[in-house]
């Protein structure tokens, strides 16, 4: 599991991360988000891709830069799983999570922001068992990977933190700025 609710956080990033994702409940706002997006070297791109169709209505289709976008976004996913090595054992897991790409991309097309942010926890999940094998379950991987790059350490922070934060997010816009981040991230990854 990716979460680390006791791993260290570089402080140049503990107060962009514990904003946005506080200690003791709730969630933080859309400038929380901002800067957390700007931690991770992403915020210009950040701005950019939250204004694309931010008055969409759930059940209508995304605007063309924003297909574009999700477009960019699945093509680089997909080429993060096909093209990561993995062990014999691990090639039906990658086929496994390849196959779940679809449903999460739908979920993001209907404005289905909770159920989407839900099911992208469950791909990062698998994609760092991808990328990292065993070491993405053990009690260090976010420490591990702060380690390798601190802007791809609060990543994985990030990913192990949406689980801990899906039953308090009640605010629609918050839920769609806190999917978008990790979209952003992997868009350029």
């Amino acid at each position: 599991m990716l979460s680390c609710p006791a791993c260290v956080i570089p402080e140049e990033y503990k107060k962009a991360a514990e904003a946005l994702f506080p200690p003791h409940g709730n969630t933080g706002s859309l400038e929380d988000a901002f800067a957390f997006a700007n931690a991770l070297g992403i915020e210009a791109d950040y701005r950019k891709l939250l204004a694309m169709g931010e008055v969409r209505l759930e059940g209508t289709s995304p605007g063309p830069e924003m297909q574009k976008y999700l477009a960019s976004f699945r093509n680089n996913l997909d080429l993060l799983i096909r093209k990561t090595w993995v062990e014999k054992t691990d090639e039906d897991r990658k086929e496994k999570l390849q196959e779940r790409i679809p449903g999460l991309m739908a979920r993001i097309n209907n404005a289905e922001y909770h159920a989407a942010l839900e099911e992208f926890s469950a791909v990062l999940e698998e994609l760092a068992w991808l990328l990292f094998g065993a070491q993405s379950r053990k009690d260090d991987f976010t420490e591990y990977t702060f380690r390798i790059d601190t802007q791809m350490g609060l990543f994985w922070w990030y990913a192990g933190h949406i689980n801990r934060i899906l039953p308090e997010l009640k605010d629609r816009t918050i839920t769609r700025a806190i999917l978008l981040l990790g979209i952003c991230y992997l868009t350029g990854f």
